[in-house]
């Protein structure tokens, strides 16, 4: 029987994310390079034809990235229908990130990476730790996307599988996943150009239990800028 006390856009616990929102519903200022802290997430806005640059700084830093229709917020990033529109795992430069309505709403204009991405793999969660044998509040990717729209006046409709930049979870021949520290190099970045006016929501995601933030690592911080 469905919990009809879940909702998806009330987060399981908070963190800095709450107060990062950025003014005017989350608008940049063209060209200003802005901080993701580790552990943290922030959403911001990004009008048709602009370009969003994801950065890694640290390299090993896992990025939880979701986009959403600006216009209208039940159209989100979906991996399923990225899938099939690409008939691929593996997101590459000149692919766009299609919605749950089967539209693109950002296309990749540029990755400095080697290209590892996940796009199979849900977002770490309150639940997920608990998996993990974890007792206490674990900051998650799922409540920092929830947070990241609160900070700018929204509520998420959902929780959607995300877009794991440099996130390394190789697919065996027989279909096993093995969570792999990422191959990305300090510095590197993925482009992104909106193909309608869109909310971008981006995750420095805590992971900390499994190497998929690195091994002998700490969580790191994350930054963006949007051009026009």
């Amino acid at each position: 029987m469905k919990d009809s006390s879940f909702d998806p856009g009330q987060p399981d616990g908070t963190n800095q994310s709450l107060g990062l929102g950025l003014p005017d519903g989350g608008t940049p200022e063209l060209g200003t390079t802005y901080e993701i802290p580790a552990r943290c997430g922030r959403a911001v806005r990004v009008k048709k034809g602009q370009v969003l640059t994801v950065s890694n700084p640290a390299g090993y830093q896992v990025c939880d990235f979701w986009i959403f229709n600006a216009n209208d917020i039940e159209e989100y990033s979906s991996m399923e229908h990225l899938h099939t529109s690409l008939l691929s795992i593996f997101p590459k430069a000149g692919d766009g990130v299609a919605s749950n309505l089967r539209r693109s709403l950002m296309t990749i204009t540029e990755d400095t990476s080697p290209g590892i991405h996940d796009t199979v793999i849900a977002n770490c969660d309150h639940a997920r730790y608990k998996q993990l044998g974890l007792t206490e509040y674990h900051e998650n990717c799922a409540d920092n996307l929830r947070q990241s729209l609160i900070a700018i006046g929204l509520r998420a409709p959902a929780i959607p599988a995300p877009f794991n930049l440099w996130m390394n979870v190789p697919v065996g021949s027989d279909g096993g996943l093995s969570f792999q520290p990422p191959v990305a190099k300090p510095g590197d970045y993925m482009s992104f150009k909106a193909d309608m006016d869109v909310i971008a929501v981006m995750s420095a995601c805590p992971q900390d239990v499994t190497p998929v933030n690195g091994e002998g690592t700490s969580p790191a911080g994350l930054t963006f800028r949007v051009d026009g």
